[in-house]
């Protein structure tokens, strides 16, 4: 038999610690950094090297997941996209009778631009550059596919039941929900200065969704 010492001089060597890295979190961290970068200084100002930084990585690192500056850009904003209406989803309108659909889906778009002013800022950048990178996007069309669907499908579901009018593009209508609270907001400091009141104080921001959801319930109204 082997004494204690020769037993403690035996060890087994300890088995050698897997280098992993975890990847979905240096890529969650980067487009975390990104989106916030891109929706500051949009893409043009945007630069990879302050991304990296902000991100805790490298470029490098950034170059191996994304490739380009403009598919990082691209991706950015299909998260955005995806997103918005991913929560348009889980409002599950359906259930509920397409008046009240529709004015919770008023609301929802309001205190979503609200709380997430970087999509304004994202879209506006993609806009300057004529949607060059939403062009390549499958997914976004996707997702946009499903959102007219769901409006038209509240549509439909207010002519049966004898509460709106026939003929309402559901694009259309999307369009002008999105811009009743698009161009109040992207328009904020100038109209503060023009109007000659405070566009963001609480009443005024209160006052703009009540005009907002009559706007759109005369709309469709029979």
């Amino acid at each position: 038999m082997k004494n204690d010492q020769d037993a403690s001089t035996e060890q087994s060597p300890a088995a050698p610690k897997p280098r992993t890295r975890d990847a979905e979190a240096t890529k969650a961290r980067i487009l975390a950094a990104a989106k916030r970068e891109f929706a500051k200084k949009g893409f043009g100002g945007a630069r990879v090297e302050v991304i990296a930084d902000k991100a805790h990585a490298n470029k490098r690192m950034i170059y191996h997941y994304f490739e380009s500056k403009e598919l990082l850009f691209q991706t950015v904003l299909e998260n955005a996209y995806v997103d918005i209406r991913t929560a348009e989803r889980k409002l599950n309108l359906d259930h509920l009778d397409p008046t009240a659909a529709l004015e919770r889906l008023v609301r929802f778009t309001w205190d979503y631009y609200l709380k997430n002013p970087e999509f304004i800022t994202l879209v506006n950048s993609e806009n300057l550059h004529r949607a060059k990178h939403l062009k390549k996007s499958e997914v976004v069309k996707v997702y946009s596919r499903r959102f007219v669907t769901m409006v038209k499908e509240i549509l439909d579901r207010g002519v049966a039941q004898g509460v709106f009018r026939e003929g309402v593009d559901p694009v259309q209508l999307n369009i002008t929900i999105a811009a009743v609270g698009y161009y109040y907001l992207t328009n904020r400091f100038t109209g503060s200065i023009v109007f000659e009141r405070d566009l963001m104080a609480k009443d005024a921001l209160d006052e703009r969704l009540r005009f907002n959801i009559d706007t759109i319930m005369r709309l469709v109204a029979l």
